[in-house]
């Protein structure tokens, strides 16, 4: 069908006698009739402001009511709108529908999930056009998205994506743990490897009786350490799956660790803050201060310079489509209109309530953003030891097989000729077991003193909120006075594109409510 756009005006015409309603009858403009959900923009009136009284009534005056544009909820024939999304984006929107019961604003997964408006207007729609979810459209023009119970279901029928997405993932975790234990495996193999083919050399060569003597010794006391090492690596066995079970790491893939580290303990640090942030502006009727922002961002030390400097706010305004306002006692506020406005009575905080027990008066967000230090690794201490240990006698058995090599004129063929054409991968191996965790060691101490610079910033811009002194206290207090938490209710709704236009007869339902409203004057 091709798309259009049926405009509807609202013309009222009044005349002093006599005062009756017109004739019910269908909208008069509509250019054709929409008998059933209409997934075309629409342009939907928006309720009229209030007539005036009668003493000001000319027999000829027209109240026209404005208009507003719905979105778009087109779809393509066999594409699925929701693919098109990032998986984190589509499951973050899908968690705050559900955490909102199916009824949600633009603003209230905006804030809930953390996302930028656009984004999550952009998930919406999307999700609305593939489980068959319909808009609301309430008297001041909000629009609604509703969603039936059954959506997830509904959507997972369509997209093979959201059905092979729980498979990649475990394939990834499958590689990620094959990578762990291979590379610990490597270094047991390369031990075995390089002191075998030491005794290999060793045995070999046999030019002279106090050469082979000596060589004999240095067998006999190369060979106790394989011995030893592996006895007691055999003995550690039943030790490493007790830690494997308390830790969720066993020996092997403590080598591992010990070289790599475990990843970045802040993953998801960047959603968890934006999440934090939004639902701290809604659940405080959408007006809120620069100092009620600084704990949850990356902001100086506090100081008298830094006091005056808001302008690490400037990324919460973009994303959430602020702006500032000033009070009357020359106080810079930051409102947010769209958070502003919400489909559920869910997380309303208390606009008096400022002082010791400040960040109580809504559940779910933190006093401020933590950061998590990075560790070096997550193995104890005896594997972390065993670990340094293995890897030393590695380094000391290549840099003993090199020299072997070197003294030998001809290099004969099986093991040793394996080991001599490996040599190279061998060296590359035992000298990155010890550089890679130094270069980490280092690199680590200088981000994590970075980490508790900020964190201390965070706390202390947080402990000056939990104690505020009497300007600050004032500021959150105006604050409070300005918010305004709009919960839109069902009877509020003027048009749902669930129901054909006709059936909704708009027109006439409110000529009879203003009509009725001007009679109780």
């Amino acid at each position: 069908m091709a798309a259009a756009a049926a405009s509807i005006s609202l013309s009222l015409h009044f005349h002093l006698r006599p005062p009756l309603p017109p004739p019910r009858s269908p909208p008069r403009h509509a250019p054709f009739p929409l008998l059933s959900p209409c997934p075309l923009p629409l342009r939907l009136p928006v309720a009229p402001s209030r007539l005036p009284s009668p003493h000001s009534w000319r027999p000829d005056l027209r109240a026209r009511a404005g208009t507003i544009q719905t979105p778009t909820l087109a779809r393509p024939g066999g594409v699925v709108e929701t693919d098109r999304l990032p998986s984190d984006v589509r499951d973050r929107a899908m968690e705050a529908v559900d955490h909102f019961g199916g009824r949600v604003t633009i603003g209230d997964v905006a804030s809930r999930a953390g996302l930028q408006l656009a984004l999550a207007e952009r998930a919406l729609q999307a999700l609305a056009a593939d489980t068959e979810g319909f808009l609301e459209v309430s008297e001041e023009g909000e629009v609604l998205y509703v969603f039936p119970k059954d959506y997830r279901a509904k959507l997972a029928g369509k997209s093979f994506r959201m059905r092979a997405e729980p498979l990649v993932e475990k394939a990834k975790e499958v590689g990620a743990y094959l990578v762990r234990v291979s590379f610990g495996t490597a270094l047991i193999a390369s031990i075995v490897l390089v002191y075998t083919t030491i005794i290999a050399i060793l045995s070999s060569s046999s030019s002279d009786e106090d050469n082979r003597g000596r060589r004999r010794r240095s067998y006999d006391s190369t060979i106790i350490i394989p011995t030893d090492l592996f006895w007691y690596l055999d003995a550690n066995y039943y030790r490493s799956r007790r830690v494997e079970k308390e830790n969720g790491m066993n020996f092997i893939e403590s080598v591992f660790s010990f070289v790599f580290g475990d990843g970045d303990p802040n993953d998801g640090l960047e959603e968890k803050r934006w999440k934090m942030i939004g639902q701290y502006i809604s659940s405080n009727g959408g007006v809120v201060t620069a100092e009620e922002m600084a704990p949850f961002l990356d902001v100086p030390p506090l100081s008298e310079q830094s006091k005056d400097d808001e302008s690490f706010i400037l990324p919460v305004l973009l994303r959430f489509q602020g702006h500032p306002e000033v009070d009357e006692q020359g106080n810079i506020l930051y409102q947010f209109p769209s958070l502003q406005r919400t489909a559920s009575s869910k997380g309303g905080g208390s606009r008096e309530y400022v002082g010791t027990k400040w960040f109580a008066m809504f559940s779910g967000v933190e006093k401020y953003l933590e950061e998590k230090p990075w560790k070096f690794s997550k193995a104890n201490a005896s594997e972390k030891a065993m670990v340094a240990g293995l890897g030393g006698l590695n380094l000391f058995g290549v840099i003993i097989l090199g020299n072997l090599l070197k003294q030998m004129a001809v290099t004969p063929g099986g093991l040793i000729s394996f080991a001599a054409q490996l040599y190279p991968l061998l060296q590359i191996y035992a000298g990155s077991f010890f550089a890679i965790p130094l270069f980490r060691w280092f690199l680590l101490r200088k981000t994590n003193n970075d980490i508790r610079r900020r964190n201390k910033a965070r706390e202390q811009r947080a402990q000056e909120l939990v104690s505020p002194d009497s300007s600050l206290r004032r500021k959150l207090l105006s604050a409070r006075d300005m918010a305004q938490r709009k919960v839109i209710t069902p009877e509020e709704i003027v048009y749902t594109t669930e129901k054909g236009l006709l059936d909704q007869d708009y027109e006439v339902k409110e000529w009879e409510r203003r009509f009725k409203e001007l009679e109780s004057e």
